[in-house]
């Protein structure tokens, strides 16, 4: 699936969207539409609010009600409570870095898809037992890279990734060659400095360049 054809979300993986999910951080609320719509311009609709500013929420909303070709979804999710006031703001997927049995459960009855956090082959296995096949792998580049998610995809080969942390345009060709990886996550198409005075056609731009990166 290319990034220009997004499938229905009621029937796709986030997976799916486009090769790479930006992992956004909004510090102002009057940021997101622009940042959202940039971003989708470019080819990536899938967008990753983390849940780490007093605006995060506001920007979820703020995405969800008024740029409707993106998926918008909520990154940092490390609580029950956290999951809900996600997906109420309009959230409709959720990541968190790691799990537990309480996030899990949170997350799974949350009515939206999520990505929950791995870094070990044992909380791979654990997830798969509880029927969840697609995780976030973080920290990608500190917890093996490449090599480690090579290494997993032969007996664990129901599992799909979207490694994030470390990763750059560099780096993901790699990445996204992998059978077991279906996007990554980053923010180089996001440097602060664009975004401080409202460079949305470099926002753009770059979007466009993490969109092409699996026809290379």
């Amino acid at each position: 699936m290319t990034s220009s054809a997004m499938p229905s979300p009621a029937h796709a993986s986030v997976l799916d969207l486009a090769p790479v999910l930006p992992v956004v951080v909004i510090d102002d609320a009057a940021d997101a539409v622009p940042l959202a719509r940039a971003l989708v311009a470019g080819g990536l609709p899938a967008i990753e609010v983390t849940l780490r500013t007093p605006a995060a929420l506001d920007a979820i909303r703020a995405i969800a009600a008024e740029v409707p070709d993106a998926v918008v979804g909520a990154g940092t999710v490390i609580s029950a409570g956290g999951a809900a006031d996600a997906v109420d703001a309009g959230a409709r997927f959720l990541v968190s870095p790691g799990w537990t049995p309480a996030l899990l459960d949170a997350m799974k009855g949350s009515g939206v898809p999520f990505l929950p956090g791995v870094s070990t082959a044992s909380e791979v296995v654990a997830l798969l037992e509880q029927g969840v096949t697609e995780m976030k792998f973080f920290p990608a580049e500190a917890a093996g890279g490449t090599a480690y998610l090579t290494s997993l995809s032969a007996p664990l080969p129901r599992a799909r990734f979207c490694p994030t942390g470390g990763i750059s345009p560099a780096s993901a060709p790699a990445y996204l060659a992998l059978p077991n990886v279906g996007c990554v996550g980053g923010s180089w198409m996001l440097p602060r400095d664009a975004i401080a005075i409202g460079d949305w056609p470099r926002v753009e731009a770059l979007a466009r360049e993490a969109a092409a990166l699996r026809a290379r």
